[in-house]
């Protein structure tokens, strides 16, 4: 007598899960400790009497260095994976942060917290994990890395207010040493030991097609290849660099990232300006990036459904809102649009974060999409790094960040109309409910 044979066992756990775990804390530590550099910036100025511009140009500086290295972290990526590349960045980081404890010149800031803890941490933020936790998930891709992501957030909200505590009581150079020290002690072994860049490391399929092969589960539709031609191509970065896709692309996210860091680096600054306390402006730093939990997961999410471009049109949404909250607080500041600053950069905005990896991933797949997303990385970390120094500029010519603000508020929907031109639904329509 025959025994039907069992169906193939659906096991809710994928080490994939892992990934996003140790993503979530790494990210947690390192975009935080580039972040912090808006804490910095007020006691740094009143140490030294250094103009804004000046000043701000230590972030732009690391936001140009690690365009210098960004595609050679791609590069890394798809052929060794992310453990050494990880590694390397959190000594790098944790050295900028203890020389910077030794600076007395503008030179000495661009050299330590600049290049290296600005500028190396890349391999460890939101773009360095763009090039392999897409791999990571054929299903629920916007999510997983939502959820990945969302640690920035988390975090933000009980190391921001310690960390100006920190300032206030022991000065700047205190924060930097301990920021480094949670390099060395958490960063490094957690990468070392658990990371991995695909499922092949550990002999898996995508979460998703260890499910099933790909099939949708019950509700759903698969995802659906539009253009069969372009996405059975293998890409490489020569063959992505001659499409106009690739440079729609590339001017969605340098408008992108010159929108976010512009607004992260001088919020600080402008709400002290506006007649908030120190603490209570460290305190809508960390709100922002609790706030960023949501954004990053429900935005992430978002896109499963509704596609990239709609949530990309959703998050730069935000960040028009929260330009607009902060011209209108120029006139007349209030806690009220204050809040609404916070909540519209944190809930929406940084939804972006979500969508970064995923869009390339699904417009240029293939094995050597790291290497691509370097290079789209390289104009995007342009836009990151002018951004705040251009917007310091502005303010050192003017008195005022509204000319700034403007400008940049404009721009928000210039990126948006990038993104659409790009057409990630052209080449693959994601899952949807049926």
């Amino acid at each position: 007598m025959s025994v039907a044979a069992s169906p193939p066992v659906r096991t809710s756990f994928h080490y994939g899960w892992v990934v996003v775990a140790v993503a979530f804390v790494t990210m947690g530590i390192a975009v935080n400790a580039r972040t912090a550099f808006s804490l910095l910036y007020p006691p740094i100025l009143a140490e030294f009497g250094w103009d804004r511009g000046v000043t701000a140009a230590a972030f732009s500086i690391g936001f140009l260095s690690s365009t210098v290295i960004a595609p050679f972290v791609g590069m890394a990526i798809d052929r060794t994976g992310p453990r050494a590349i990880m590694t390397l960045s959190a000594l790098l980081v944790a050295g900028g942060l203890w020389g910077a404890t030794m600076i007395s010149t503008p030179l000495g800031l661009y050299l330590t917290i600049g290049t290296f803890a600005i500028g190396a941490v890349i391999p460890m933020t939101y773009i360095g994990h763009s090039m392999f936790l897409p791999n990571w998930f054929t299903s629920k891709r916007g999510l997983a890395i939502g959820i990945a992501f969302s640690g920035v957030g988390v975090m933000s909200i009980f190391l921001f207010p310690a960390l100006q505590a920190l300032i206030e009581q022991h000065g700047w150079r205190s924060a930097c040493l301990v920021l480094a020290a949670a390099c060395i002690v958490i960063l490094i072994p957690l990468n070392l030991f658990l990371q991995r860049g695909s499922p092949a490391e550990v002999g898996l399929k995508s979460y998703g097609e260890h499910q099933g092969e790909g099939v949708a589960a019950p509700g759903r539709r698969a995802p659906v290849i539009v253009d069969e031609a372009w996405a059975a191509r293998d890409w490489t970065l020569s063959a992505a660099l001659r499409t106009t896709r690739f440079w729609w692309l590339a001017g969605g996210y340098f408008f992108g990232l010159f929108i976010w860091y512009s607004v992260q680096v001088h919020q600080t600054r402008f709400l002290i300006d506006s007649g908030f306390g120190a603490s209570e402006a460290a305190f809508a730093l960390g709100l922002v990036g609790l706030t960023g939990v949501v954004g990053q997961i429900g935005i992430g999410a978002i896109s499963d459904r509704v596609g990239r471009e709609w949530a990309f049109s959703l998050a730069m949404t935000g960040f028009a809102i929260c330009y607009a909250a902060l011209i209108a607080m120029g006139r007349l500041p209030s806690p009220a649009l204050m809040y609404l600053m916070v909540a519209a950069q944190g809930l929406l905005g940084y939804g972006l974060a979500s969508l970064y990896g995923p869009i390339p991933a699904e417009i240029f797949a293939g094995r050597r999409v790291a290497t691509i997303i370097g290079a789209l990385s390289v104009i995007a970390n342009i836009g990151a790094g002018t951004g705040p120094w251009l917007t310091g500029y502005v303010f050192d010519r003017t008195g005022s960040y509204e000319p700034a603000f403007i400008a940049i508020f404009i721009m928000c929907f210039a990126c948006v109309g990038c993104i659409w031109m790009a057409a990630p639904r052209k080449v693959r329509r994601i899952a949807v409910s049926a």
